[in-house]
This record gives C-alpha cells, sequence and structure tokens, in this order.
C-alpha cells in the first residue's frame, strides 16, 4: 500500500512557443523550447529549489536528432546526474509516462520527476522549402531507461499495398464510421465539420492555442486554396496541424516534498488513476475498422479505478488527431458529441507538435482544474493509427484512494481478429476506403475489403470515373473482384 507522503502530485506546468517570420534562421530548436518549459514549470509552481530536487528528466521522443536529450535538459537546469529517460514514438507516451511517474513517486523510486518534450514542426517546414540546415545539436549518449516499447504496427500485407500514413488510414476509418452509422456523406459530412468547428472555438479561448481564430463548419469542410482536399472525407482542416513550434514541461512529486519544497498547495493537482493498452498492433487484424476495444477497455477501466462514471467529468480531452479518433473515442467512453469533448481546441486548432500534444492537453487540464477544484478531468491519448492509448483522471482534489493503474492489455487481446489475404483473386465487398488527393486532384483510392470467408484484403484503383464516384456515392457495402495484384474492378 502506498505511503500518504508518497502521493503523487503535479505541481508545475508550462507551454511554450515560438512565431517566427518567413526566415527560420535563428529559430530556437527543440531542446531549447524544452529547457525554457522546464524553467518555466518551476516558475509555474513557485518554487526555486523545485528544479535542484529533480532525480529524473523524461523525454518524449520527437522528430529530431537528439539521442539523449534528457541529459542536456537536466544540465542545463541544474541536474547533471539526474536519471536520464526516453520514449518510443507515439502520441500515448506522454500519458504513458505520466502513468509510470506517478507510479515511480508512490512507489518511493523518485521524489521530483520532469517531463518535457517539443517540436519545431513549422521551422522545419520553412528551413526545408528553403533549403536551410538549422544546425540542431545532436545530444549524444544513452538514456539511462526507455519507458514503453518500439513496436512494428505495419502488416506485410498493409506494406505492399503502400499503407502506412495516418492521412491513408484514419479517413478509411472515418468512412466505416459513417457507414456503420448509416449515414450519408453529405449528412455525415455536416455532422463532423459542426464538431470540428466547436472544438475550434475552444481553440479561440485558449492562450496556448497555434490558431485562435474560431472557423464556421462550412469553412472547414469546403476546399478552398487554404484547405486543400487531402484524403477523402478529409479537407486540410480536419487533419492535426503538425507545423507548429510548441515545448511543454510537466513536473511531478511527491506531496511530502511539495510540502519541504514551498509549492502551494493551490497549484497541486492530483493524479486520480491510469491505464493503458492497445489495439491490435496491425489495422489488417482488427475485426472492424470503425471500434476501438482498447480505448473501450482501458479508458472505462481508468475511470473505474478514479471511481467515476462518465457523467462525473467536468473536462475532457479526447485525443483529436482526426475527427474519428474523436468520434470512436466519446462513443467507446460513453461521452455525447454534444458536450465539450476538448480542452485545448485540439491538433488541428491548438497544434499538433506530432507526439508531444498530450503534454499540452495535461497543462491545459492542469490550469482550468486549479480554477474548479471539485472539477475532475479525464486526458485520453493514442498513438499509431487508433492503435496505442492511454488514460488519465484528475482533479485538483486529493483522491479517495491512492493513485490506482492498470493495464487491460489481456481482455483486448481477447476480442475477435480477421486473418488477411495477400495476393486475392476473387469477389470482395468493400468495408472502408479513401481517396487520396495530389495536386491535380484524384489520384488513388485505397480500399480495406472483405472476402466471403472474412478475411481481409487491401486493394486500390486509379480509375479516375471510379475516383470521382467515391467522394460523392457510398461504396461501402459495395462488391467487387480483386485481380491479385491488388487492383479492385468495380
Amino acid at each position: 500500500m502506498a505511503k500518504s507522503n508518497a502521493t503523487p502530485v503535479l505541481v508545475g506546468v508550462a507551454h511554450v512557443d515560438q512565431r517566427i517570420g518567413d526566415s527560420p534562421v535563428g529559430a530556437k530548436e527543440p531542446l531549447t523550447l524544452m529547457i525554457e518549459a522546464v524553467r518555466h514549470a518551476a516558475a509555474d509552481a513557485g518554487s526555486a529549489k523545485l528544479l535542484d530536487a529533480a532525480t529524473s528528466v523524461r523525454v518524449i521522443r520527437g522528430v529530431w536528432p537528439y539521442q539523449n536529450p534528457a541529459r542536456v535538459v537536466a544540465e542545463a537546469v541544474g541536474v547533471p546526474t539526474a536519471e536520464t529517460v526516453l520514449t518510443p514514438y507515439g502520441g500515448n507516451f506522454v500519458q504513458s509516462t505520466m502513468n509510470q511517474s506517478a507510479l515511480d513517486i508512490q512507489r518511493g523510486g523518485h521524489d521530483v520527476i520532469i517531463l518535457t518534450g517539443a517540436e519545431c514542426g513549422y521551422s522545419q517546414a520553412k528551413a526545408q522549402k528553403q533549403s536551410l540546415d538549422l544546425g540542431w545539436q545532436a545530444a549524444p549518449g544513452t538514456p539511462d531507461r526507455i519507458v514503453g516499447e518500439d513496436k512494428n504496427m505495419r502488416h506485410e500485407a498493409e506494406k505492399l499495398a503502400g499503407l502506412g500514413r495516418p492521412i491513408q488510414l484514419y479517413p478509411m476509418f472515418e468512412n466505416a464510421l459513417r457507414f456503420a452509422r448509416g449515414e450519408s456523406i453529405s449528412g455525415h459530412l455536416d455532422r463532423v465539420s459542426r464538431l470540428w468547428a466547436r472544438f475550434s472555438e475552444i481553440a479561440a479561448s485558449n492562450p496556448h492555442a497555434w490558431i485562435r481564430e474560431a472557423m464556421s463548419a462550412e469553412a472547414i469542410r469546403t476546399p478552398s486554396p487554404s484547405n486543400r482536399p487531402v484524403s477523402f472525407p478529409y479537407p486540410k482542416l480536419m487533419n492535426s496541424n503538425n507545423n507548429v513550434d510548441q515545448g511543454a514541461a510537466l513536473i511531478l512529486c511527491s506531496t511530502e516534498a511539495a510540502k519541504r519544497l514551498g509549492v502551494p498547495e493551490s497549484k497541486w493537482i492530483y493524479p486520480w488513476a491510469g491505464s493503458d493498452a492497445h489495439d491490435h498492433y496491425f489495422v489488417s487484424n482488427r475485426d472492424n475498422l470503425h471500434s476501438s476495444p482498447g480505448i473501450r477497455f482501458a479508458g472505462r477501466r481508468c475511470m473505474e479505478l478514479a471511481g467515476v462514471t462518465p457523467s462525473d467529468i467536468d473536462l475532457l480531452d479526447i485525443y483529436s488527431c482526426f475527427p474519428v479518433a474523436v468520434q470512436v473515442g466519446a462513443a467507446e467512453l460513453g461521452f455525447g458529441e454534444d458536450r465539450p469533448l476538448t480542452v485545448t481546441g485540439g491538433l488541428t486548432f491548438a497544434g499538433g507538435p506530432l507526439n508531444n500534444y498530450v503534454m499540452h492537453s495535461i497543462v491545459r487540464m492542469a490550469e482550468l482544474l486549479r480554477e474548479r477544484p471539485d472539477a475532475r478531468g479525464l486526458i485520453t491519448a493514442n498513438g499509431g493509427y487508433l492503435t496505442k492509448h492511454a488514460f488519465g483522471v484528475y482533479s485538483a482534489s486529493p483522491p479517495r484512494r491512492p493513485f490506482r493503474h492498470d493495464d487491460v492489455q489481456a481482455r483486448v487481446d481477447e476480442t475477435p481478429q480477421r486473418d488477411v489475404v495477400i495476393g486475392h483473386r476473387g469477389a470482395v465487398t468493400i468495408e472502408a476506403y479513401t481517396v487520396m488527393y495530389g495536386a491535380d486532384g484524384p489520384n488513388k483510392a485505397h480500399c480495406a475489403t472483405l472476402t466471403s470467408d472474412g478475411r481481409r484484403a487491401w486493394a486500390q484503383t486509379i480509375e479516375p470515373e471510379v475516383l470521382e464516384a467515391m467522394t460523392r456515392e457510398e461504396f461501402c457495402g459495395r462488391g467487387g473482384r480483386l485481380d491479385g495484384d491488388g487492383t479492385i474492378v468495380l
């Protein structure tokens, strides 16, 4: 049983960003943003001694050349001997690392833990267009510890079909969900764009959001020069916005350390419970493409551990890389789409700094919970192709029981799986599809199909007439034939 003075508490939070002009020359690199964020988090906690007491620095992996960034951060903030930690790649790992850090403090392994991460996708995009080398440091070395495992999430059949980008798979999930809900293409697009407009409105009131201009549902769903079609049914404004320069930091410690180091209790946010699980790693093996047993079991288990139900959750941030992730998450967790489903505005509008978005959602959640001490908040995190999931319940009020965590993977692993067939010849039924766009318009459709015996086969077509029809007519549920090389004939 955890000792009372080992109760984990989040005491310092910070968000930083940089908005550069046309030239990225002289822009800060991600490590600089991390160091700034950590210092701001200590200032937020109101304790000058907090950083000196840190015994572990944990960095969320990003798109940068660093090998052991935590060592550079630790040295910069004055704790050169602190444990250094890095995660694998995945949007779930902020919350997973928070879960692990809470357990480490509860078990007495650490007293003060720093979490940080940053991305500079905006600067990188500018530099790439101008063929500039930003000269980021290497941060060599090997971390003392890796939190989480790096797993292959692409089946051989998916590789052969040219699938592996989120902008290919998530819109397929979206179209499968539309069909499962019995919606028309136009009705579905109207509903989803209204959902995203509500996210935009919340971003407009979030002082940390990258885009703080509320957008209408019509503007979000209507293609334009600034809102080009990407992959049906998603235009650009329904995709995560990775072109941001953003960093964040969290400081977690024991309540005993918080008192000893002079952190006011008005700053304390308690992690009540956490959970982790992943859906079947290969999309090819999933029973269907419009649900998530991983979210269902792990998310509901997290609330159960915290002693709350969906109706008890006052503030909620459902991971929002694409609209389908929000819809599936809300449905599996038991939340209606008519309530606010984000505290930040989501990855399109608040900003999507790749793996590190959830650190920003925890920062915003903590700020809001401090204003509402009796409120309870739920954070959800997602990595891969709606694959890896982590959850956390937080409150400014202490929990009725010590922090609890569970991994419900065994339950998820028991859910049905499909076999996959490569090189299938014969009749199939389309279960999901998307149309990819290039500079000149639609150029390819990817299809998930089912054979008569229930196996999944991936297919594609480049027929212009079919591509155009797929954006206007429902193709889920239609029959076709595969010719053995992955081409579908309709």
